[in-house]
Formats: structure tokens, sequence, C-alpha cells
């Protein structure tokens, strides 16, 4: 019981002062727009934001879900693609001289420049979203997993192989575990690009999405400047969402982790 409430605690100390930032934040725009020094067109007030979104869920509804599901799947055909190539380049030391400097280096080209070819090889589907996604996802993921890979203690690995383990053995056992941290850490922070890149190439071309939902907003006559700012904050509780969904698998897979 002690353990459970010193838990809690420590959650609140933790997330209080930034939702107490939050929150005066959000009071001080609304109470500038209600005091006329913002013109409410071009910045609306966090509450008319609020509302104006919830009026019009029947389009922004079908939106998120479109865009989410670019997200997710980018997002997990990112971590397949750096699961494999980091695997590849901690096993082989040909792989590992040939390719990791290019993955490198392909950090230096600006992946919203390759949304246009994307779209021009792959059309307006699903398929050039996801690739987009996994584009902008990959490097962090891929990056942590090489790491954390390469960083095995080599005491358990010895361990186990003077227990004649196999290859595949050594990689369940030893390695992938004492990978998860650095994957994990890799994983969040290209949760924060994945509906970014989803927006990106929807602006570029799509038939549903949160960014051609901003851009019609915006384009339309009169602007829709309150449900442009309602989609960049349901984008935001999105990311947050997802966030969260990936640190309790981090949770999940990792118990013995202090803390968890």
């Amino acid at each position: 019981m002690i353990t459970i409430i010193a838990v809690n605690s420590l959650r609140l100390r933790t997330w209080l002062p930034p939702a107490s930032v939050l929150v005066a934040g959000i009071a001080l725009w609304q109470l500038w727009v209600s005091a006329g020094h913002l013109d409410p067109q071009l910045v609306p007030g966090p509450w008319f934001v609020v509302w104006s979104t919830w009026d019009d869920k029947a389009n922004i509804w079908p939106a998120v879900a479109a865009t989410t599901e670019e997200a997710v799947l980018g997002l997990l055909a990112a971590a397949a693609a750096a699961f494999l190539i980091a695997v590849a380049i901690d096993t082989w030391v040909p792989v590992r001289r040939g390719l990791y400097p290019l993955i490198i280096a392909s950090q230096t080209i600006p992946m919203i420049a390759l949304a246009p070819l994307v779209l021009i090889w792959w059309g307006f589907g699903l398929e050039p979203k996801v690739v987009l996604v996994a584009l902008f996802s990959f490097f962090p993921i891929a990056v942590g997993l090489i790491q954390g890979l390469a960083a095995t203690d080599p005491d358990a690995l010895n361990l186990l192989r003077t227990m004649r383990a196999s290859r595949l053995a050594l990689l369940l056992r030893v390695r992938l575990p004492s990978a998860l941290p650095q994957f994990f850490t890799g994983l969040k922070i290209s949760v924060t690009y994945a509906y970014g890149a989803a927006i990106v190439a929807e602006f570029v071309g799509a038939e549903q999405g949160l960014g051609l939902y901003m851009y019609s907003a915006a384009h339309a006559a009169p602007v829709a400047t309150d449900l442009v700012f309602g989609a960049i904050v349901v984008i935001a509780l999105l990311t947050i969402l997802l966030f969260a969904v990936v640190a309790g698998l981090e949770r999940v897979a990792m118990p013995w982790k202090p803390g968890r």
C-alpha cells in the first residue's frame, strides 16, 4: 500500500508541473482573446476551438482514423525494417562497414523533399503515406537497435557460447533483451515524428486525413481557423496517446527494469 502511494505521488509530482503550465497558458490565451487583444478570426479562443471541432466531428473523425492508420502502419514498417537491418549489421562486419555509414548519410536528405516522389511512384492511396512515415521514423529505431545490440554484455555471450548456444539463441536470449531499452527509446522518438510525417504526406496529396482536413479548413471561405487549431490539438493528443501506448508496451516488455 505504501509503495502504491509513493508511486502515485511520484507520478503526480512528474505530471503536475507541466499540466499546471498548460492550464495556465490556455487560461491566458482565453483571457487575451476575450479582452479583444487578438482577432478571433485569426486566433480564436481555446473554448471556441474545442466546441467548433466537436461540432465538426462528423468530418474530423474519418480524418483521424485515416491519419492514425498511416502513422501506426508506418511505425510498424519502420520497426520491422530497422530490426532486420540492425540484426544484419550486428551479425556481419562487412554489412556494418558498408551499410551503417549509408544509414547515417541518409539523414542529410530532407525527407519532406521525398514526398512528391513517393506520391508519383505510388499514387495517392495508403501506401505512399505509410512509406513516408516509415522513412521519417526509421532512423531513431535503427540506431537504437544497432547500438543496443552492440552493447550486449560480453560475459553473458561467452557464458552461452560455452553451452554451445546457436546464433539464434544468442540473439533471442541475450542480444535482443539487452537492446530493448535503446529500441524503445528510439521508438518513442519516432512516435513524435509519425503523425507529422503523415500530415506532410497528406498535404502533398490525399483523399482523406487530418492533413487534407487542415488544408480544406485553411482554404475555406471564410477561413475556418478554429478548425485548423482544432486539428492541431487533435494531432498533439493523438501523438501523446501513441507515446503512452509505446510506454505501456515498454513496461510490459521489460518488467525487470527498475521503476516498472
